[in-house]
């Protein structure tokens, strides 16, 4: 698997790639890892910002936590569809929304705060809604690829001793991944910027520097909380992106899932209850890749028995941003 960008080089990719692996590693060890001075990590940092839709930002694990997740597909009166999007983008319980299907359907993941949060959105606002002429909605069991596993490690970017370098030293603690109400001032921050500093985390919590440092610690490695990286897949020369409805048998759920998983295209799959039994997301170059795709390493999978492909035409909100509308 090969990146194509006219706008960022072999550098960019190495950078964004070892913020996947630790995204608060100091520009000073970022640096070392990859050959090249601080400053110049920094300013190659505020331009893929800049210029490439970078931001790193924590989130929630629902799965780990034990919370709900769902996504909902929209079919929508035409012309509705971008009055709806911006609707639901400006509730903070969606995560991530987009448009597809010529403009006529409404693509989006939430995670309700409480059951009450749920069902005033799945049984209240969008049965009301007079431009929604139909509802689907697909509940995750189980993820196959995603979260804190970031997609550009499948391009192989940086070598084995690289990522090694940058990994935290962290461990995965044992026992269930729990937010306490008073973590919610430092997760809170590092929603906005996963990135910030210990002294600005000291400031917005109330709390001494080294109870942030080990609160943020228990967090990561209880997997309650990741930090993630995002950026527009455009500028690294993939700008078509589509969500795979897929049905298998029963029994080839498991092994679907844990193909789709390994398959370079693919940057998120879950096994849902719902229409479906598999919902993935693939990134590609262009529509022939697609289906390249669709009819080669996926049509070939045993156990499948349909695919419904829906391509985004614009991505409207991605990790708690709204984009601006074109």
């Amino acid at each position: 698997m090969r990146m194509e960008s006219d706008i960022f080089d072999e550098l960019d990719l190495q950078l964004l790639d070892a913020l996947e692996v630790n995204a608060r590693a100091s520009f000073a060890r970022l640096g070392e890892v990859l050959g090249v001075s601080d400053q110049t990590v920094a300013r190659r940092y505020r331009r893929l910002c800049a210029e490439g839709g970078l931001r790193v930002v924590a989130v929630r694990d629902a799965e780990r936590l034990g919370q709900d997740q769902w996504m909902l597909r929209l079919r929508c009166v035409p012309d509705s569809a971008q009055a709806i999007a911006d609707a639901l983008a400006q509730r903070p319980d969606t995560n991530w929304i987009g448009i597809a299907s010529g403009g006529t359907e409404v693509i989006f993941g939430t995670r309700p705060r409480s059951p009450g949060d749920r069902d005033d959105l799945l049984l209240g606002k969008l049965p009301r809604t007079p431009r929604v002429l139909e509802i689907r909605a697909h509940q995750m069991l189980h993820r196959f690829y995603g979260g804190p596993t970031g997609w550009l490690s499948k391009f192989r970017v940086l070598a084995d001793d690289q990522k090694a370098a940058l990994r935290n030293d962290t461990v995965r603690a044992a026992g269930p991944a729990r937010i306490d109400p008073e973590d919610e001032p430092l997760v809170a921050a590092l929603e906005r910027d996963g990135r910030a500093g210990y002294p600005e985390l000291q400031r917005v919590t109330g709390r001494s520097e080294s109870t942030v440092k080990r609160r943020l610690a228990a967090l990561l490695a209880s997997g309650a909380v990741y930090i993630d990286v995002e950026y527009h897949s455009e500028t690294i020369g993939y700008p078509v992106a589509a969500v795979l409805w897929i049905t298998t048998t029963p029994a080839a759920l498991a092994s679907v899932g844990k193909a789709l998983a390994t398959h370079d295209e693919i940057a998120h799959a879950a096994a849902t209850a719902g229409p479906c039994s598999i919902v993935a997301t693939a990134v590609i170059r262009n529509t022939a890749d697609l289906y390249t795709y669709l009819s080669g390493p996926l049509g070939r999978l045993d156990g499948l028995q349909h695919v419904e492909s829906s391509v985004f035409l614009r991505r409207v909100k991605q990790l708690t941003y709204q984009r601006p509308a074109r």
